[in-house]
């Protein structure tokens, strides 16, 4: 049965249960429905800014002061309570809600709960935040804190959650237990119930974490090594042998600070790949020798080395204490924690239980989460040639964590070992192979050289040029090896595209291949094309590139409305520039007569209601159009790069579309974001080729 809401609240039983993590899952499920979402924390503590509503404003984009979005603090809510003012407390939290809900289509609402109130005071029971759900009319999802718990009382606890809210009168959503051991389910309830596996890179803090809270001083080490996750914490108290012997992935090392010995074994340890350290801290306030310090900084291990005050066991005993949480100043939690969150709950059975109507224009919100789901749900192999850069590695790991693809990354396994190790990130199910040394290197020089014979390649010549990283890729998307291949983050375009042109190839139907940028706006998504390919098409080709771009834009959930730009509108103007896009348009109208198209068309009819009112107040596309085709490279590259630095936009792309196979290009200024939007995309065009069977 669907619960028509427009609001999630979350709820602890208990104290704690990784809210954080719930209420991600929650936010990027409804943000992949609704353009905006809104956040509010009915209680909040008075002497620090909430975490969680910081987290989620910050990430989500609600555009509100976080001091707009909760409903008061602890202490007031104390004194009302104390002063017999319960329903006073309640009448100003609905009203300090109603501001923000009036906002927002939806809304994601994160309970009070006992960890919460610190010293234990404020309303804390159950009752309160089932009162609070009532009055907002929203639905709960209460969580069971399994951390530490046998999966027993976890069950108990579970069960006990639903018919506690339901008796008190609230609607549940779905059930869910967090850090839950192994893979234990949950039992069957009149809702889902599902169950999220402890992910210790969730919950460990960063290496600076440690640091704040110890009030260490950094004796060496950059933002990246502070970013490491601590997994364990290792005494270095014993001989060297017998503490590289215990030493395990991501633990912090703590010794006194003059065992000089230790600081450069467990440096070179890291360094060799025999163990992955988070860091090392120095005890005692003891400084090491300078020469030991030098010899480590010479071996570049990329490692943070801390200096404390206090001996090893107040130290570790003050470290054991310290716990990480996902925060917007650390990306690759947040990651890891909507990654745990999507791999074991249905998303799409939670989605469909809440039915929020779909918001009818597809934000930039919208579009970036929703490529993730779409990736997931139907998961492709994509190649990636430049493997040991960084931008890459650090996709990767993203990657990975949300389940968005498989992935091979491309250069020696060694290479690529060490710096994913420097950068700190795990990169443990992507395959690694290296294109000199691959069981699959003759058989694809066997393949080019028949390929690429009307131009006299040879075996010989072709067992050399398939060792390149881009071919290679290539190679392996022609083969089936790979579904589809991203690059270009250290290549030019022409280096990435190159070999798609001549091993991929363009489909039958298709005269020429060419690209589009998805123009991420402030409150929409507008697909441009060509501004990377092609530098002069004609009338036919223009064409093509039209109906391509409309394709892919209905593709990824845009509603194509063409607008076949040129200086003139209508025929307002003459020339041989007019007359070919007037051609182009008569084609696509032709050959694609269920497409809104309109052209010869300029950029401000196309885009403005009030300019298309004057030009062409009869037109279904002008002032509403969606697709851009430029006339010609000249004018869609500086139009893309105008609007991008003008307005603020960010430019998803370009986006390669009439191949075979999917092979997309990077800027070589990409961000990291930059790559994991890329190849999402390029997952989803390789689902879709194989559905339509363009791939064969």
């Amino acid at each position: 049965m669907s619960s028509v809401a427009r609001s999630v609240y979350l709820t602890s039983v208990g104290s704690g249960g990784g809210k954080s993590t719930i209420a991600l899952g929650l936010a990027e499920l409804l943000s992949r429905q609704v353009g905006q979402i809104g956040v509010f924390r009915p209680l909040v503590a008075s002497d620090r800014p909430d975490p969680i509503l910081a987290l989620l404003s910050e990430r989500y984009r609600v555009g509100l002061p976080v001091a707009d979005l909760s409903g008061t603090t602890y202490a007031e809510a104390t004194a009302l309570v104390a002063d017999g003012r319960r329903e006073e407390l309640i009448t100003r939290i609905v009203e300090r809600y109603r501001d923000v809900e009036r906002r927002f289509p939806a809304m994601v609402v994160v309970g009070s709960d006992f960890a919460d109130a610190g010293d234990g005071a404020g309303p804390r029971e159950l009752a309160f935040n089932a009162r609070l759900a009532t009055e907002f009319g929203s639905v709960v999802v209460p969580v069971v804190d399994g951390f530490g718990q046998q999966p027993a009382a976890i069950t108990a606890a579970s069960r006990g959650a639903y018919h506690d809210v339901v008796d008190l009168g609230a609607t549940v959503l779905a059930v869910l237990a967090n850090r839950v051991p192994g893979s234990m389910r949950l039992p069957r309830l009149p809702v889902p119930a599902y169950a999220i596996p402890e992910v210790p890179s969730v919950s460990a803090p960063t290496v600076a974490e440690v640091a704040a809270a110890l009030g260490a001083t950094r004796l060496a080490g950059d933002d990246t090594a502070l970013a490491r996750d601590v997994l364990d914490y290792v005494v270095g108290a014993a001989h060297v042998p017998t503490v590289l012997e215990h030493l395990t992935e991501g633990a912090l090392l703590i010794m006194p600070g003059d065992r000089d010995d230790l600081l450069v074994a467990a440096s070179a340890a890291h360094v060799a790949g025999q163990v992955s350290l988070a860091g090392l801290v120095l005890t005692l306030g003891v400084a090491p020798d300078p020469r030991a310090m030098q010899l480590v900084e010479a071996l570049n291990a990329r490692l943070a080395v801390l200096s404390v005050p206090t001996d090893s066991f107040h130290t570790v005993a003050a470290s054991s204490r310290i716990e990480g949480r996902p925060s917007a100043a650390n990306p690759r939690k947040v990651e890891a924690a909507l990654g745990a969150f999507e791999a074991h709950v249905d998303t799409t059975e939670l989605a469909s239980r809440l039915r929020v109507s779909r918001s009818t224009r597809v934000t930039p919100l919208m579009f970036e989460y929703d490529l993730i789901d779409r990736a997931r749900s139907r998961r492709r192999h994509v190649v990636l040639p430049e493997g040991t850069d960084e931008r890459i590695l650090r996709a990767t790991e993203i990657l990975l964590r949300r389940g968005v693809a498989d992935l091979t990354l491309l250069g020696r396994p060694e290479e690529v070992a060490r710096r994913a190790r420097e950068v700190g990130v795990d990169i443990g199910t992507a395959r690694v192979v290296d294109p000199a040394d691959s069981q699959w290197r003759d058989e694809f020089a066997e393949a080019y050289a028949k390929l690429r014979a009307h131009r006299g390649v040879t075996v010989e010549l072709a067992y050399d040029i398939v060792a390149q990283p881009n071919y290679f890729g290539t190679m392996m998307v022609w083969a089936g090896y790979a579904d589809g291949m991203v690059s270009g983050a250290t290549h030019t375009t022409a280096a990435t595209i190159r070999p798609a042109f001549e091993i991929v190839k363009t489909m039958p139907e298709v005269s020429v291949a060419s690209s589009v940028f998805f123009m991420l706006l402030a409150d929409r998504v507008l697909v441009y094309g060509d501004c990377a390919v092609n530098r002069d098409p004609d009338a036919a080709q223009l064409a093509d590139i039209a109906i391509s771009s409309a394709d892919t834009a209905a593709r990824f959930g845009i509603e194509p409305r063409v607008a076949m730009l040129s200086y003139s509108t209508g025929s307002s103007g003459a020339g041989a520039d007019v007359e070919k896009v007037a051609e182009a348009t008569a084609l696509v109208r032709e050959r694609r007569p269920d497409l809104a198209v309109e052209g010869p068309i300029q950029y401000d009819a196309a885009i403005d209601p009030a300019v298309a009112a004057t030009k062409l107040p009869e037109s279904t596309v002008a002032g509403r159009a969606t697709v851009f085709i430029f006339p010609d490279l000249n004018t869609g590259n500086n139009t893309y790069k105008a609007v991008q630095r003008s307005a603020g936009a960010v430019a998803v792309g370009p986006v390669m579309q009439g191949l075979r196979r999917p092979v997309n290009d990077l800027s070589r200024g990409a961000t990291v974001p930059d790559i994991v939007n890329t190849v999402a995309i390029t997952a989803i065009q390789a689902a879709t080729l194989a559905d339509n069977g363009a791939a064969s």
